[in-house]
């Protein structure tokens, strides 16, 4: 990585030279791939102004901020300058996680042809009339899902079920 000082209207010195170097050899993980860093110092009024400005593969970052104190000033952009790095890698991560998922989500599948439901005849019935209890042990020996049957001494039909819960359930229609 390459620094480049820039020093207006007042004098760089050593100590705030290595102070700079420091703070960029810290943040030179989270950088990567910067190739340059230009600094720029700049005093007026009484007022100092810092500019950080990083030139990166993907994209450049620019901070600038300005305050009473020069190592508030550079505290302040080194800080500011870390949170922006931090947040444009969290959207780079984000941005490749969703890549995935897009791609997770929108595979093309081959589509299968779609038949037609067909209504298949069943003999799960018993024509004779008889009690529940005996329609009951009827069902248990098919092992079906459902079972019509008439009920004894009556022209009503009724139908036992197998239910989620392991019971049975009586449908007598009137």
């Amino acid at each position: 990585m390459v620094v480049h000082f820039t020093a207006r209207q007042m004098e760089l010195t050593p100590a705030i030279r290595s102070f700079c170097e420091k703070r960029l050899r810290s943040l030179e993980k989270l950088l990567g791939r910067a190739s340059e860093v230009n600094l720029i110092v700049s005093a007026v009024k009484r007022r100092y102004r810092v500019e950080i400005q990083v030139k990166a593969k993907p994209s450049g970052l620019a901070i600038a901020e300005e305050t009473h104190d020069l190592m508030g000033s550079l505290n302040l952009a080194f800080e500011t300058l870390e949170k922006k790095i931090k947040k444009e890698k969290e959207k780079l991560r984000e941005k490749k996680r969703r890549k995935g998922r897009e791609r997770k989500q929108f595979q093309v599948t081959p589509e299968l042809p779609v038949e037609e439901k067909k209504v298949i005849r069943s003999e799960d019935y018993s024509p004779k009339p008889m009690a529940v209890e005996e329609a009951m042990l009827l069902f248990d020996l098919e092992k079906k899902d459902v079972f019509l049957f008439r009920k004894a001494n009556s022209e009503k039909w009724a139908v036992i079920y197998r239910r989620k819960d392991g019971n049975y359930g009586l449908i007598e229609p009137e």
